[in-house]
């Protein structure tokens, strides 16, 4: 009784709701049926308004029609092309092809690329440069298993992309965060692009950048830079923001003009949080190096990709890994550079050789073992015979579970199928469209008022008017699986290893390496053990987006205020109690942030899991790809990326009105 007395009347509200959507699961399909209302489940034709035909006629109009001034469209995505193109074929003839004269079998090199050792005492020198001794081995090792295990060529292409996509991305990122920071209009024009950015799936960007700029390396750099970008925009304005009002006003009495104040003033004040930005770029770069793969970008991500086709999970495990350890040699150096405290300009000698030490050191080493290539070629290229591998350990690894723990893996698979995820997807696919909405709106109300309401209401209306509702429900089970089980592993762990410190160091190493591992990686084992299917799709799902989770349950434990623990203690709390009444309830806001950041990055797997046999939204974008149909990609892509807003702003909303009911700061 005292339990049922403390249940609010609204949360009365949400049991009945639940209960009357129980029903309507089971019997509002045959009803409608009885009934002749079939409206209620299906799309009524009478309000579909499907514009993926609109947006393809476009799409075909703007590229072989469109005429601007004196040139076409076409030229003007040419010209675009040719100015990428071109420094992207300089970094990769100096990192991998060298300098090639002819085609075909008629090429001659008419000057090799940099050796391995070279490139290898170039990333050394700049670990040493940005932090110290230890940090240039350790990047130096990361390049040098590059090597040894047979990854390099492959390594070094993925790098020519990073360092052409990187500073597009950041300069791109940099000087719209700058216009976002000076014009409040532009700032809120700006942000619903941002949230498209981040919120449609990858693979709805190649859609019509395939279409307009073709297959190649061009078009894959266009779409890393697009999907890397929005970090780097927000993280910028931010960071603007954030300089001192000590600093402006110092500015503003030596006479800066907007320019001045803007790049001599504010952009270095904040270099150290924009560093933080060019770090975000990096790391989404690397990220989408296999799904760029895929319209030819080749590299380690085109080395998974085939692996994946071939079900080879020892070449998929070795080429993810491998980047992996790029993605740590390249997170720990832009890292450094960001700490890094700028030197003193007054203290150096005059001489450029003496004032560059090591940018003379890699260009001797550079040239000495390009000379010294020619007469040893295992100083210019590593040695085949050299190289190991582990890829004969992983396939005979998973052989031996699939031959040996057959029975026990198919017992659990068909557990979880049958009492969980196929219940929850008949559950969903039962409910009216209507109702759906009316409770989506409704909920959007309470949390947000009118706008949130008004938001939620379109953007469901959005789905339905295209078609798309029973994939969308579809996706929003296997989301809400893949969020429910992330969640009820990852929080228990993050609040455990919050309260120990060693347990919290292990726990740290285990995500860090989760998060840096490309999508894709986690599908080849996923498969080979649990072969096609929805199961298959939710524990790559888990597997993929459980960081968040952890994270920002260790984060909220860790953040609660000493004082209140110590208050608790005097007060006579046992562990047992500071824990359910003092720490999760102080971390809630933060723990909602993290189911957030949880939720995101299931969604941002969607379109993987289409290669796995699930029939969501994500298999649209696919199937969209597959036959370069521009219409269908972008309508399902901004399906996706609704149903992603949607949640993002309940969950924000939900954790806004926790912050204000507990008082704490960031509420205010």
């Amino acid at each position: 009784m005292r339990l049922l007395r403390a249940i609010s009347p609204s949360g009365w509200f949400w049991i009945g709701a639940f209960a009357i959507s129980l029903f309507l699961a089971e019997h509002a399909k045959s009803w409608s049926r009885a009934h002749d209302m079939r409206w209620l489940m299906d799309t009524p034709r009478a309000i579909r308004f499907p514009i993926k035909d609109d947006i393809s006629d476009f799409m075909d109009w703007l590229v072989n029609s469109a005429t601007f001034g004196l040139f076409t469209f076409t030229q003007f995505t040419r010209a675009i092309s040719w100015l990428i193109e071109q420094p992207y074929l300089l970094v990769k003839s100096m990192l991998v092809t060298g300098w090639v004269e002819g085609f075909g079998d008629n090429a001659v090199q008419l000057l090799p690329p940099f050796s391995w050792i070279a490139v290898i005492v170039t990333v050394f020198a700049m670990g040493y440069y940005a932090r110290n001794l230890w940090l240039g081995l350790f990047v130096a090792a990361c390049f040098l298993y590059l090597a040894i295990f047979g990854q390099w060529e492959s390594a070094m292409v993925t790098l020519s992309s990073i360092l052409i996509a990187v500073p597009i991305g950041v300069a791109g990122g940099l000087l719209l965060g700058i216009l976002a920071y000076r014009w409040r209009w532009f700032n809120l024009a700006i942000s619903p692009v941002l949230d498209l950015m981040q919120t449609v799936p990858i693979f709805a960007y190649l859609v019509p950048i395939l279409f307009l700029f073709g297959f190649g390396p061009v078009a894959a750099l266009l779409a890393t830079i697009i999907y890397a970008m929005p970090p780097m925009v927000r993280i910028t304005t931010l960071a603007l923001k954030s300089v001192p009002e000590e600093i402006r006003e110092f500015g503003l009495m030596a006479g800066c003009t907007n320019r001045q104040m803007t790049w001599k003033v504010l952009v270095p004040a904040a270099n150290r949080s924009l560093m933080v930005g060019v770090n975000q770029v990096i790391m989404l770069s690397l990220n989408m190096v296999i799904i760029a793969s895929m319209i030819g970008a080749g590299g380690l991500g085109y080395d998974v990709l085939t692996s994946l086709r071939r079900l080879d999970i020892g070449g998929g495990l070795e080429a993810g890994v491998a980047i992996v350890v790029l993605a740590i040699a390249l997170d720990r150096l832009s890292q450094a550079f960001a700490d890094r405290n700028p030197p003193d300009h007054s203290a150096l000698p005059a001489s450029p050789v003496r004032r560059h030490p090591w940018i003379t050191t890699c260009l001797l080493v550079a040239l000495g073992t390009g000379l010294a290539g020619l007469f040893l070629p295992a100083l210019q290229t590593y040695p085949r015979e050299l190289w190991l591998t582990t890829g004969d350990f992983w396939s005979k690894l998973v052989e031996y579970i699939n031959v040996n723990f057959f029975d026990q893996i198919e017992a659990v698979k068909t557990f979880m199928l049958v009492t969980f995820l196929v219940p929850v997807k008949r559950f969903l696919l039962g409910l009216p469209w209507p109702w759906v909405i009316a409770l989506l709106t409704f909920a959007g109300w309470r949390l947000g008022r009118w706008r949130l309401a008004l938001l939620v209401f379109l953007m469901s209306l959005f789905i339905l008017v295209n078609d798309l509702w029973d994939k969308a429900m579809v996706t929003v089970y296997l989301v809400g699986v893949s969020v429910i089980i992330a969640s009820l592993i990852g929080i228990p762990i993050g609040i455990w290893s919050a309260q120990h410190k060693r347990a919290d160091r292990i726990v740290a190493a285990v995500i860090d390496t989760l998060q840096t591992l490309p999508s894709f990686v986690y599908l080849i084992p996923v498969v080979m053990l649990f072969r096609v299917g929805d199961f298959s799709a939710m524990i790559a799902v888990v597997l993929y987006a459980l960081a968040p989770a952890v994270r920002y349950a260790s984060h909220g434990i860790k953040s609660v205020d000493p004082q209140l623990i110590e208050a608790g203690i005097v007060s006579g709390c046992t562990r047992r109690q500071l824990l359910w009444r003092i720490r999760l309830p102080l971390a809630l806001p933060e723990i909602m942030l993290g189911i957030n950041q949880t939720l995101m990055l299931a969604i941002s797997m969607l379109v993987i899991t289409a290669l796995v046999g699930t029939r969501e939204l994500g298999q649209e974008v696919y199937i969209a790809l597959t036959k370069a149909d521009t219409g269908r990609g972008i309508v399902a892509g901004l399906s996706i990326a609704f149903i992603a807003i949607i949640a993002d702003r309940m969950i924000a909303a939900g954790a806004a009105r926790a912050r204000k009911r507990l008082g704490l700061e960031e509420a205010r």
